[in-house]
Order: structure tokens, then sequence, then C-alpha cells
């Protein structure tokens, strides 16, 4: 999965520079940046750089930008933006200084990002810091578009909401910004191997290009190149892995104007599809690059602005496929009608604006040659090889000692040591050594050794030994008795014996005897007999019985040791560890910052809870002293005591709970029960002196200051003998007896205490 986010279209560009009383008042300047590399932790992205330079030729061709007003910046660093950014600045200065009516600035970025800002080479550029440098140059208008995961988040800190595509008047007065997105705040972009960039600016830059021209008055306004992307995009991404992505914006416009985004007169050369001309269509040019996608409907003509060159042109309908290539020629506007197209098959394609008819194999929509059946020894070594040579080819059945093509479609590779594809397997591969799959996997990959998905998986991997997917896993998941890694999401279930490893969301269950680690968020099941980590938001349940550890946890960890950051819900173990909890830790230890719920352990520790120290007498001894310490109403408290008015003959230690309740700003009451054990300090240990003291107390506080205070109140007081104590009775006050056994007895009387808090 990818992560394209077209967020931010921070100004608007107005009225074609290609007017002559225009091409002097209007300065369009643009910053395209592509950068592939999100970091250590972000799958490496294919086509970043390509969808920015294709956003910046369709600028050149037909957006009125001059050459030496882009600035192309490729695989740079958070330095290299800002250094971009001061590039455009001294250009809009420079603008300025000669005149000019009007300044527009457009920024372009396709890469990795997330809800916070954009993700450069392992570096952050929070959104904040993106605005202020938009803001900062001077221009009367700007444009920002962010092809990234969450660019909705940029748009929504300014108040944008999903709705409708925006309309603006027919004048040319607009000042302001507007912020174009490719997916909402919590959706993620995605780019194509077949159309070798990502969604949204594939189908925005076919939109400038002409397929957007509603009007079809030969210009692209931004009301237009948005339906068309959001519209499809939408469609396009809803059958994906990844999901449907819901282009979103935000406007801030002052004044009146229809904003002119491109103009289709301003090439010397056209491709004019006929009315009659229906299906849709894919223009690739001569080095195989896809530069338009239409849906062409019959009974309107379409003009679409490219540059002069050999093209090569692909129509779907009706459940057929038919080519043609064509050549455009400089200052002229090539018509193309439904009798140019012939079938993939076995026949002649017309070649319009060439020497003649060429013969060309049958192709799939991926533009690869189709051969059904592929025998082979070695890759190198096959029925693939003889008939396509170095051509890409998608076979329906391979069998074979290892088969090797580009991709499979729909159908079963049969391999004895292995399967290897450069692109897509639609199906089942199966082999007793290895299988590898250059692209996504909608099928079934199935060895004794190693599957291995380069981009996806959608469907089961299984193996003895090693399942690897690059990018997302999404279906019934990877299962194995070595280790199952994810390099993207994973949807569905990973279980093994050894590791299961996600670095990006988890949606569904992993389960292991030994580790199971998703690097971003979980929101599911995780449950292993070693220890299961989350490095981002944990939503569901963490089992565990060695240790558990997330971000954030909304749901509930049982371990026998839970780390969590923030925690909704619950953790349940021996040992709890939290930063804020909102719910339950009930544990033997519970550690956390703050608890707004109920923490409920031996002992509690929490940084904005109780940690006081209490000497107080009592009628049982005249010298005690107690440490209190746990949650703001839940407290575990140990006491110890001697009294130098028996002549130190005893001594007592003891463990209690207790709830805390404020009275106010200086009054307060602690309820609690507690259990001693009072010994005797000429022979501590005797086995004939096994006894508990039981308490119930109630003690009233007034705050003297933040660190002082005094309370007292009364207790209830029962003591349990097993042999002789030593002691005829404990407490100062009468006390009534009662005989359990021979030589069982018990002492219960009210008693009280009184003591200072520090």
């Amino acid at each position: 999965m990818r992560a394209p986010v077209l967020v931010l279209l921070l100004s608007l560009l107005v009225a074609p520079p290609v007017l002559a009383a225009e091409a002097v008042a209007v300065r369009r300047l643009a910053l395209l940046v592509g950068v592939n590399d999100g970091g250590p932790e972000r799958v490496k992205l294919r086509y970043a750089d390509t969808d920015a330079r294709a956003f910046s030729q369709v600028l050149s061709e037909l957006g009125g930008v001059l050459p030496q007003d882009r600035v192309l910046l490729t695989d740079v660093d958070r330095a290299g933006v800002l250094s971009g950014f001061e590039r455009m600045r001294q250009l809009a200065e420079g603008a300025r200084a000669s005149g000019a009516r009007r300044v527009e600035v457009l920024l372009y970025y396709s890469g990795h990002s997330d809800d916070e800002g954009l993700l450069l080479k392992g570096q952050r550029m929070d959104y904040g810091e993106l605005r202020r440098a938009l803001q900062g140059l001077p221009a009367d208008v700007r444009i920002a578009v962010l092809d990234s995961c969450a660019s909705g988040a940029f748009a929504r800190r300014k108040g944008g909401v999903a709705r409708p595509a925006f309309l603006v008047d027919s004048g040319i007065q607009v000042k302001g910004h507007a912020i174009l997105t490719s997916s909402s705040a919590d959706e993620a972009s995605q780019e194509s191997d077949r159309l070798g960039g990502s969604f949204f600016t594939h189908h925005l830059v076919s939109g400038l290009r002409g397929a957007a021209d509603v009007t079809h008055d030969g210009r692209v306004t931004l009301t237009e190149a948005y339906q068309f992307a959001f519209h499809e995009t939408l469609a396009r991404t809803e059958r994906t892995q990844g999901g449907a992505q819901h282009p979103n914006y935000d406007i801030e416009l002052a004044g009146t104007g229809d904003l002119v985004m491109t103009d289709l007169r301003a090439t010397t050369a056209g491709l004019l599809l006929t009315e009659p001309l229906e299906g849709r269509l894919y223009v690739r040019d001569a080095v195989g690059t896809l530069v338009v996608e239409v849906q062409k409907v019959s009974g309107r003509s379409t003009e679409l602005g490219l540059a002069p060159g050999a093209y090569r042109a692909r129509r779907e309908l009706g459940g057929g496929v038919s080519e043609t290539a064509f050549t455009l020629k400089e200052g002229v506007r090539t018509p193309l009608s439904p009798g140019d197209f012939m079938s993939v098959g076995s026949e002649a394609t017309v070649m319009r604006g060439g020497a003649g008819g060429m013969a060309m194999p049958a192709m799939t929509p991926g533009g690869r040659v189709r051969l059904p059946v592929n025998v082979s020894l070695i890759p190198a070594v096959s029925t693939n090889q003889l008939r396509a040579g170095d051509a890409p080819v998608e076979n329906v059945f391979a069998v074979g000692a290892i088969n090797g093509g580009t991709a499979l479609g729909g159908g079963l590779a049969l391999g004895l040591l292995g399967n290897v594809y450069d692109a897509e397997v639609e199906g089942g591969a199966l082999s007793l050594g290895f299988n590898v799959a250059g692209g996504e996997v909608h099928g079934a990959q199935l060895s004794l050794v190693t599957n291995v998905a380069q981009r996806g998986l959608v469907g089961v991997q299984a193996a003895l030994g090693l399942n690897l997917s690059n990018g997302d896993v999404d279906g019934v998941g990877q299962l194995s008795l070595g280790a199952n890694i994810a390099r993207g999401g994973m949807q569905g279930m990973q279980a093994t014996l050894g590791l299961n490893v996600a670095t990006q969301d988890v949606s569904g269950m992993q389960l292991a005897l030994g580790v199971n680690h998703a690097n971003n968020a979980l929101h599911g099941v995780q449950f292993t007999l070693g220890v299961n980590s989350v490095a981002g938001d944990m939503k569901g349940l963490q089992g565990a019985m060695a240790l558990n550890r997330a971000h954030a946890v909304t749901g509930v960890q049982l371990g026998l040791i839970n780390v969590g950051g923030d925690v909704t819900g619950m953790q349940l173990g021996l040992i709890n560890v939290a930063s804020v909890v909102h719910g339950m830790q009930l544990g033997l230890i519970n550690v956390s910052q703050e608890v707004n719920g109920v923490p409920l352990g031996l002992l509690t520790f929490e940084k904005k809870g109780q940690f006081h120290l209490e000497v107080f007498g009592s009628d049982l001894q005249l010298t005690n002293v107690a440490l209190k310490f746990g949650g703001k109403h839940l407290y575990t408290t140990l006491i110890a005591g001697i009294g130098p008015d028996d002549r130190f003959q005893r001594f007592s230690l003891g463990l209690g709970l207790g709830g805390h309740i404020p009275l106010g700003s200086r009054f307060w009451v602690d309820v609690d029960a507690a259990g001693s054990n009072v010994l005797s300090t000429d022979n501590p240990f005797s086995e004939d002196s096994n006894n508990l003291l039981v308490q119930v107390r109630a003690m009233v506080g007034f705050q003297v200051m933040s660190r002082f205070a005094v309370f007292g109140g009364p207790t209830y007081n029962a003591w349990f003998t097993w042999g002789d104590p030593g002691f005829a009775k404990l407490s100062t006050l009468p006390v009534r007896s009662h005989d359990i056994s021979g030589t069982r007895r018990v002492q219960n009387w009210p008693g009280f205490q009184l003591g200072v808090r520090i």
C-alpha cells in the first residue's frame, strides 16, 4: 500500500496565461516534490517521483508554467523541501519586481505522510510548518497538492469537511487558497503498478489533459478537474485492498473567479476523440507510460491536450479489447474514431500517422503479452521466452521446475523447485521450494520453504518456513511454522509457531507461540505465549503469557506483564504499567501516571495519585507509621507499629487497602481495612504465637497545608490468636473475648487513632 495524499491545493490558478493580455500580467510558479523514501519504517514507494514529473509536464504543456518557473525536487529530505520554498520565495519576489499583476504559486507533493505531517527520508515536516512556508510566499493565489496518506488531516485542521465539489463564479478576481486531498484524515492513499503512479494524481492529470472538460470550451477549470478526479479515484479504489479513497478539500477564497487550471489550446498538437467513439480509453506514449485514462461516452466529442509524438491507445468496451497506434503532429488535431481500433488478437492494428499496419500479439489490460500456458525448466528456458522474448507475459497455467514470468492471471502455477513472477499473481502458486511474486497476490501461495509477495497479498500464504509480503496482506492471511512478515498492513490472520511481524496497521489477528509485532496500529487480537508488541495504537485484545506492550490501548491487555501508553479499557496481569488509564488496572503491581477509573492491586503506584507518610498513635500502640500510595481514590497502605508503653515487648507489621473521599478543598475521609501480625520482640517467629489483627478504620482529615494534615477517627478491631501469643490483650481499652476452640480465641473492641500526615 502506498500513501499517495493529494492534500493541499492552497490557492487557485486563474485566467489562462495563453491569452496575450494576461501572459504579461500573470506569473505562475510551481514547486514539485516527489519522495519515495519515507523512512526505515515505511515501505518504499515506486512512483512518487514519477507522479511529480507527470504533474510538472502537464503544467508545462497546458498550465502556463515556464521551465524557469518550475522547481522539481526528487528524493529530498526536509532541508531540501525548505530550500525549494526559499527558491519559490525568490521567484515570487522577482515576479513582483518585474511588474506581474498576479503571482500564483502551486505546490505539489507525492510521497509518505501521516496525520501530523510529511515524512521525508525518515524526517518529519509537520503540517503547521508546511502551512507557514506556504503562507510566507508573496503570492496572490496558492495551490498546494499533496498526494500522500491521511492528507485529509491537513485540510481538517483548517475546518474542511467532506462535501460536494465546490463552484466558483466566472470572473478572474479570486484571491486566497484551496486545499484538495487525495484521501480523508483516516484513509490511506494508494499507488498502482498498472497505472505506474498514484490513483489520484493519475486521474487528476488525465482530467487536466481534457478528460474533465465537460463544457467543451477547451479549458479545464479547478471545479471540473476536482470533480473528475474525485469520482474516478473513488470508483477505481472501491475494490482495491486499500479500500475506497474519498478526496477532500478546504477552501478559503475571496472575490470571484472561474479558476482555469489548463488550456487545451496551449499545445500545438491534440487528440480528438470523435462523437461515435465510446469505452474506457488508455493512451500511452512511445515509452509505454500511461498519460491519459478516460471513460468516453458516445454522442459527444472530447479533446485531449498531448505533446507531439507517437502514442498507442487501448479501448475496453463490452468485455472486448482493441488497440491502435497513432502519431500526433505539430499543429494538427488528430481524430480518433471506432474504425481506427482493431482487436488485439491475431489481427493487425492500424497505425494512424505511420507507414502501414503492424501485427500485435494478444495483450492484457496491463500491457502484457497473454500466453495461456508456460512450460519451463528455468525462466530463461521456457515457452514464455521462446514466444515472447523479453516482453512482459501473463500466463494462466504454468508447470515446470522453476516457473517464471511477469504475471499469473487467474490461474495456477505448479513448480517443483519454485515459482517466480515479476508482477501480480491471481490464482495459485504451489511449489516444494519457494514462491516469489513481484506484485500483488490475489489467491494463494503454498510452499514448504518460503513465500514472498513483493507488494501485497489478498488470499493465503502458507509455508513451513517463511512468509514475506512487502505490501499489505488482506484475506485469510499468512500461515507458517517459522515466521510471517507483512511489510505493509495486515487485514486477516497471521499464525505461526515463531514470529509474526506487520510493519503497518493490523486489522484482524496475530497468533504465535513466540512473538507478535505490529509496527503501527492493531485493530483486533494478538495472542501468544511469548511477547505481543504494538508500536502504535492497539484496539482490541492482547493476550500473552509473558509480555504485552502497546503505545496506546483501547481494549484489554491480558498477560503476566502489561505495558501500555494511554489505556482505555483494562490491564489484567501480575504487573501493569501505563501512562494515563481510563478504566481499570487489576494486578499484583499497578504503575501509572494517572488513573481515571479503578486501580485494584496489592501495590498501586500512581504519579498523580496518593503518596503519603502518616505517623499516628492508637489504643493499640503509642507509635505507628504508615505509608499510603495509590490512585486518587483507592490506595494501599503499609503499616508498622511499636509501643514504648509496653516496654517494647511487641511490634506489628501490616497491609491494608482503602478508599480516599475528598470533602471540599481541605477535608477528606479515608476508609480502609487492614491486616497485621503482632510479634514478640523476644521471639518474633515462635510457632506458638500465630495471630492476626483485623482492623476497619475511618479517618477524618484536615489539610493544614499542601504537605501537612491532621486526622483522627474510630476503628473496630478483631484479634485472632492460635496458641499463646504471650500477650493477654493488645488494647488499653476494654475488650470482649470469645473462645473458638481450645487454643483459638478472638478478641474484638472499638478503638481510635490520632495522627498527622506528611
